[in-house]
């Protein structure tokens, strides 16, 4: 059966990094806020970070704070079927819990930076820098609007990402050892 990961965390914390490595090493890659960004284009929404935080919003109220996990579960569906994949910005606990009960082997990477270097790497990114003032209203914003503490509070492993790529790297690939032998000794249960 393949796996089904998704990376949580604030953002600036370094989800990426485990999304496109993973992504580079086989596995498909199915972006949350992609999702945001095709149907703001599709509305002809400029995007900012005030726009997307208005879009985000608004998606929820009219589907719930599950929206984008609802959205996109027939194509987590069909990745599933012809591949691993990782999910790259689940935000919300109800978005967690409509996707494990959809997909009960979905497992939870959480990725946690210390705030300051967050903020530094945030602000020197080519693609969406954000400001100190605001990328601090966008972890509030979703902190208390989009419920986000919840799956990171609750992953089901760590990689602490204060330090260099290869301490990254060596603590993701022991995440994923360890999934693959949980994947394994499910299989054996199943079979006897």
């Amino acid at each position: 059966m393949n796996k089904l990961i998704a990376v949580v965390g604030m953002a600036g914390s370094g989800k990426s990094v485990a999304t496109d490595y993973l992504q580079e090493n086989g596995w498909t890659k199915i972006y949350f806020g992609g999702l945001i960004y095709e149907k703001m284009r599709e509305e002809g929404i400029e995007i900012t970070p005030a726009s997307q935080k208005e879009y985000r919003e608004k998606i929820r109220e009219k589907y719930g704070m599950a929206a984008v996990a609802i959205l996109l579960k027939n194509k987590i569906r069909e990745s599933l079927k012809k591949n691993n994949t990782v999910l790259d910005g689940l935000y919300s606990w109800d978005e967690y819990l409509i996707l494990k009960k959809e997909f009960p082997n979905l497992k939870l990477i959480g990725i946690i930076c210390d705030k300051n270097i967050r903020y530094e790497r945030i602000g020197k990114r080519v693609d969406r820098p954000f400001n100190n003032e605001e990328i601090h209203i966008r972890d509030i914003s979703e902190i208390e609007n989009l419920a986000k503490g919840g799956p990171i509070s609750f992953a089901d492993y760590y990689i602490f990402n204060n330090g260099s790529f290869d301490e990254y790297e060596k603590r993701l690939l022991s995440i994923l050892n360890s999934i693959e032998q949980e994947g394994e000794d499910n299989n054996e249960i199943h079979e006897s």
